[in-house]
């Protein structure tokens, strides 16, 4: 497999358990109906954990653009391979939103908050402030680079470097999620995004394009200012 597949596979496989159990707490009469933030905290942990188990080895799992420019901007990763890797993520982004779509196909109709089917494929913020919406993305990212890296300094028993990776967006997800919902990933946000615009939903409503720049400059530009402080500092 190569690196870009391996990017595409593994943010598709990210994006369809992650925003599987948004689905399944959000939407009208699943199994897991309104279990919660802690669920969907949990949830995209272990989402994380299990795309990076599956393609780390392939291609490093960045499964971020944000963290591919981090990387780049670190000086440990190829530039001429950057946009290769993006746009294999935003790929692998919108196809996982489709298939969390057809997997909860009988739940759209009977969900009637167009907002909360809005919430299975992109972010929307608690209270909407572009400023501090915009910071919020930009801290969380920056702390998401800086812990990627410090992780990546230590020695850890072989492969317990993913499973700490998801404790790290259980953490960032409980202490910095609960503005933005956390999107911390362009790809993450915009191909699903772009998937509620494009898939015929029942009464989903508009896809909120006037929010939509914010999940992607703020993982972008917290992620360029993490990898510089990581540079500068250690």
């Amino acid at each position: 497999m190569s690196p870009y597949l391996a990017e595409f596979f593994g943010t598709l496989l990210l994006i369809l358990l992650g925003n599987g159990v948004v689905a399944g707490v959000v939407l009208r009469k699943t199994k897991s109906e309104n279990a919660g933030w802690l669920t969907i905290v949990v949830g995209w942990g272990i989402a994380v954990t299990l795309a990076i188990y599956a393609v780390g080895r392939i291609s490093g799992a960045h499964l971020n653009p944000a963290i591919t420019v981090a990387l780049a901007v670190n000086g440990s990763f190829p530039p001429d391979q950057v946009a290769g890797y993006i746009l294999a993520q935003f790929a692998g982004a919108f196809v996982g939103a489709i298939l969390v779509w057809l997997h909860y196909l009988p739940h759209w109709k009977q969900t009637t908050d167009a907002s909360a089917k809005l919430s299975v494929f992109c972010n929307a913020p608690a209270i909407r402030s572009t400023f501090s919406n915009l910071i919020s993305e930009i801290i969380a990212t920056t702390v998401l680079v800086l812990a990627i890296l410090f992780i990546g300094a230590n020695e850890f028993t072989k492969g317990l470097n993913p499973m700490a990776v998801g404790l790290l967006i259980i953490s960032i997800g409980l202490s910095l999620g609960g503005t933005t919902g956390f999107a911390i990933n362009p790809a993450r946000d915009l191909g699903p995004r772009i998937a509620h615009f494009l898939l015929p939903i029942p009464g989903k409503g508009n896809s909120d394009w006037r929010y939509s720049w914010i999940p992607v400059v703020g993982p972008v530009l917290g992620g360029m200012l993490g990898a510089s402080i990581y540079s500068a500092l250690f």
